[in-house]
């Protein structure tokens, strides 16, 4: 059974950022299994180097989408999207710099509770907005 289900409720009705969405639920799932699996260590390591790559292409398509937009609110959603690259490169040297495998848990947390949070939250709002604008 995965951490983190896909629901209508994480959707923002916008189809290409509802499947960067998925692809951000599949790698915490990812790494998921891998502890589950007591491969915890080795995962986190592609899976984190995964995530700040994908995190990065993700947030500049969002933004690039609100700026052409004119989405009134895309300097708060820079800033958090700014927050969370700090944070999972600071969780990436924690992992390169020897942490235990306890990170794997701590990272699952994170990203979960961010994302959620993120998406219902942050995401929702710019959902309307470019739905009105035909952005799906």
């Amino acid at each position: 059974m995965p951490l983190m289900e896909w629901t209508e409720r994480l959707s923002v009705g916008v189809t290409r950022f509802d499947d960067e969405h998925k692809k951000l639920v599949a790698l915490i799932n990812a790494l998921f299994d891998a502890v589950q699996a007591g491969r915890g260590r080795e995962a986190l390591g592609k899976t984190l180097d995964e995530l700040v790559m994908y995190t990065q292409s993700h947030f500049i398509n969002e933004e690039l989408a609100l700026a052409h937009s004119s989405y009134p609110h895309l300097d708060t959603h820079r800033s958090e999207h700014a927050k969370l690259a700090r944070q999972v490169i600071d969780i990436q040297q924690k992992y390169h710099a020897g942490a235990s495998t306890m990170l794997s848990m701590e990272v699952m947390s994170f990203l979960k509770a961010w994302l959620v949070k993120h998406i219902q939250g942050t995401d929702q709002k710019y959902a309307p907005f470019l739905r009105d604008q035909a952005q799906t």
